[in-house]
Formats: C-alpha cells, sequence, structure tokens
C-alpha cells in the first residue's frame, strides 16, 4: 500500500492545522458522535472510481489528458486497468474511506467479444477482491456503464434497435453477479444517453417502457440472485441538447411510480444538478426524500466546461452541502446509501498529491456541513418556524383538509364566513439569513 503514492501517508484528523496544511482534516473526525452517530456513519463517504481514476483532465475536444500518474504510464493495456486498481486501493486505504463507486468499464475494458470482455471483468473483479480483503474497503455502489460504447450512442435500454436493449440487459446480468461478488450496497442505473434529441424519431412512452422494463428485469434477477442490494436510479440533467426521460428526481419517481418500480428503487441524486437548472443545490435531494426515495448523494459542485456542458469539481461550497446535510439528518440518515466523492481535478491540477487535497477537501466541505445541519435541528429554530407557517392546519378546517376530510361545499361555506385571507410574508430573507447563522456561526 505504499507503491504509487509513496510521498503520501495516512491523512490524518488535526483540528489544529494551519491554512496551508492541506493534507490533513480539520473538521472530518471518523468516530466523532454528531447527532447521535459517529460522522462515519453519518456521510459514509465513498470515493468516485471514474472521475478519480479515469477522468485524466481530459476536456471534450478542447484537449488531451494533462493528468499523468505512475500507474498510467505505458500504451492502454488490461494490465494498466489492473495496475490503476492497485493504485485505487492504496489511495482509499490512504485516504480512510470504507467505500468506492464503480462501473464495469471502470474495472476492466471491452473486449473482442461479449464472452471475452466478460473475462476481462471476471478478472478484475477477481483483484478487486483481493484488494478488499486486505484492506476492508468495499463498493458503496456498483453500475454498468451503458453509455461509453459506440453502440450506445442512441440510448441503451431506450435505444430503438431490440439488438442493443438485448446487450445491454445481458451486461446488467453480469454487472449484478459482480455486485453481489464484491458486497456493494447498491446497483446504480445512470443513463445519460437514454433520452431523445428530438421527438420527430423516438416514441418517449414506448422508451420509457423499455427502460422500465430494464429496471423490473434487473430486480427479478436480484432477487433470483439473492443480492440484498438497494437499487439506484440517478436521474441526469443533459442540458438543452438532449431530453432526458429521468432529467430530475421528480420525472425519475414518476417513470418508476408510473411502472410500479417505486417499491424496488430508490434515487441516487446528484445535488449540482440542481443548481444546473437554476434551483437549491437540496432541490432534488428534499424532493426524494419527501417522498422516501432518496437512497444515496453523489457530491460534486458544477461548474462549466469550455465546451459548454458542465463538469464536477471536488465539493467546497459549504452552505451547499449543508442544505444536503440539513435533508439527510432530518430523514434519520441514508441507510444503505452514503455520500460519493464525484468530483474531478482542475485539468491544471496534474500531481498526484491534488488527488489527496481535492478529497479532503470535500470531506471536509461535508463534515463542516453535518455539524452545521446537527446544530441547525438541534436548536429548533427552522422547525419552530415551519410549525408557526403552518398552524392554520392544525385545528379547524385546516385540520380537515390535512385528514382529507374537507369538501368543496364546506370550503365555499368557510370563505363566505371568513371573507378575504389576510396577506402574510413568506420571511424568505428572513429564513435566509437564519440559515446562513448556522453555515457562518458568529465570532466566539
Amino acid at each position: 500500500m505504499n507503491k504509487y503514492f509513496p510521498g503520501l501517508g495516512r491523512v490524518e484528523y488535526r483540528p489544529d492545522a494551519g491554512p496551508e496544511e492541506t493534507l490533513v482534516f480539520r473538521h472530518y473526525n471518523a468516530s466523532e458522535t454528531v447527532h447521535g452517530r459517529p460522522m462515519e456513519e453519518w456521510l459514509r463517504f465513498s470515493v468516485c472510481y471514474f472521475n478519480t481514476f479515469r477522468y485524466l483532465g481530459q476536456e471534450g475536444h478542447f484537449g488531451d489528458s494533462t493528468h499523468q500518474y505512475p500507474f498510467e504510464e505505458g500504451p492502454q493495456s488490461f494490465d494498466k486497468y489492473k495496475r490503476r486498481l492497485v493504485a485505487a486501493f492504496e489511495f482509499f486505504h490512504k485516504l480512510g474511506v470504507k467505500y468506492y463507486s464503480v462501473s464495469d468499464r471502470d474495472l476492466a475494458p471491452e473486449g473482442d467479444s461479449f464472452d471475452d470482455t466478460g473475462a476481462h471483468l471476471e478478472e478484475a473483479v477477481s483483484l478487486a477482491a483481493d484488494l478488499q480483503k486486505q484492506t476492508g474497503v468495499r463498493p458503496l455502489y456498483f453500475g454498468c456503464d451503458l453509455f461509453s460504447h459506440p453502440r450506445y450512442m442512441h440510448g441503451a435500454a431506450a435505444n430503438p434497435d431490440a439488438h442493443v436493449f438485448a446487450y445491454a440487459c445481458a451486461q446488467v446480468k453480469r454487472g449484478l453477479e459482480a455486485a453481489k461478488r464484491l458486497g456493494a450496497e447498491n446497483f446504480v442505473f445512470f443513463h445519460p444517453r437514454d433520452g431523445y434529441e428530438s421527438l420527430l424519431q423516438r416514441q418517449p412512452l414506448r422508451d420509457a417502457s423499455h427502460l422500465a422494463q430494464l429496471y423490473r428485469m434487473a430486480a427479478a434477477y436480484r432477487d433470483k440472485l439473492g443480492y440484498k442490494g438497494q437499487l439506484l436510479v440517478q436521474p441526469r440533467h443533459a442540458g438543452p441538447r438532449r431530453h432526458q426521460y429521468e432529467a430530475d428526481a421528480a420525472a425519475a419517481m414518476h417513470l418508476l411510480r408510473h411502472f410500479g418500480l417505486d417499491k424496488q428503487y430508490k434515487l441516487n441524486i446528484r445535488p449540482a444538478s440542481a443548481r444546473l437548472q437554476g434551483r437549491e443545490a437540496d432541490h432534488d435531494v428534499q424532493m426524494a426524500a419527501a417522498y422516501n426515495m432518496l437512497g444515496s448523494v453523489d457530491a460534486a459542485d458544477a461548474f462549466p466546461a469550455p465546451d459548454g456542458a458542465a463538469s464536477d469539481l471536488c465539493s467546497y461550497d459549504v452552505r451547499d452541502a449543508t442544505l444536503v446535510m440539513k435533508c439527510v439528518l432530518e430523514m434519520g440518515g441514508l441507510g444503505q446509501g452514503g455520500v460519493t466523492l464525484g468530483g474531478r481535478l482542475r485539468r491544471g491540477s496534474v500531481e498526484p498529491k491534488d488527488l489527496f487535497e481535492g478529497h479532503v477537501l470535500a470531506m471536509d466541505t461535508f463534515a463542516r456541513a453535518l455539524r452545521n445541519a446537527a446544530r441547525l435541528i438541534s436548536e429548533g429554530v427552522f422547525s419552530r418556524s415551519m410549525q408557526q407557517r403552518y398552524a392554520s392546519y392544525k385545528s379547524g378546517l385546516g385540520e380537515r383538509i390535512e385528514k382529507g376530510a374537507a369538501t368543496l361545499e364546506e370550503c365555499e361555506e368557510y370563505v363566505r364566513k371568513c371573507g378575504e385571507p389576510q396577506t402574510t410574508s413568506g420571511r424568505h430573507e428572513h429564513f435566509q439569513a437564519v440559515f446562513n447563522h448556522y453555515v457562518f456561526p458568529p465570532r466566539q
């Protein structure tokens, strides 16, 4: 565990560290009890394998890879995938996390045939299983890459070609088998290409029903395997060029509920997507939690890339993270889910040390957010304000409305008796100021 990052040791908790000491945790203390549980249980940090070890500084057609690591030397080969995996576990060990999040194509490349590809994956999973035994680290989630290969250029499960659909299903079957073998807590479906650029050439309800059929088949095979992992869908906001069938939490939940899949699936939410759509970072987190559909959180801050698309950045926005953790604490935690560190390094951050500093930054950001949210909830300011705002539903007609007992005639009678409702302020600025008090505590 000291081959690829020899100059870097285990990251330690040092709350008294100076401002330039960026390879220590100032806020993340895994064993510290916050809101009744150890910090590591609330956060369950996972390293995103793709953004940490497969993204190497590329920016679409604007530039080649800039990140040069010892394990990336030499021509592209399966051996390089295996070196990368060994380096990854060294990184997990030194960072002090218990989970990583990975897909089949992260572990092994495509082969010359479907069986050849499966053999590569089997060998890589065996190596990962051995490394897991050595370190105690295992997948928070496993998934299948149903978008990188040219066969998926028109989508995977929502592809108009049944042959492509069948290939995606066969790939998911092997992915579920790998997930069970590695003890993955969750299995994630991420479909950035299952959408449409023009409705002139697509039938959206038919596409959505095919997508649901894959989900149904996956749930059935999971049960047949005896695999206990939670099935997750990650909503995907892809921008104006491609419309997604699961563009946000509401759309994904509607699809799952429409096809009767909401009991088998939950959502893996990427809060940065809400920011891209002009909403608060916790919007989709709150929406999923409200319907008991929040399974896990993918933590990254969004920033625009030179080609106009959005990219992921290691989390540093404490305010956004506090919004997310407030919701997580209020719902009692993420269960089998966790916080996947899904940020990438900047193109110009080329040293192995930068990998550690980016993840330490993100973990400290969410540790601060956890403490902020715990204090906010324990002091009850927001809870009291919310109760006051909805006070009219505690008795009388409001109580009958809440219970579903009121009628239109009853509401008309009430209005005739009481007249015009009084105008009341939403006090948005007040709530923002109170929230800032917890994000940026006053000086002692």
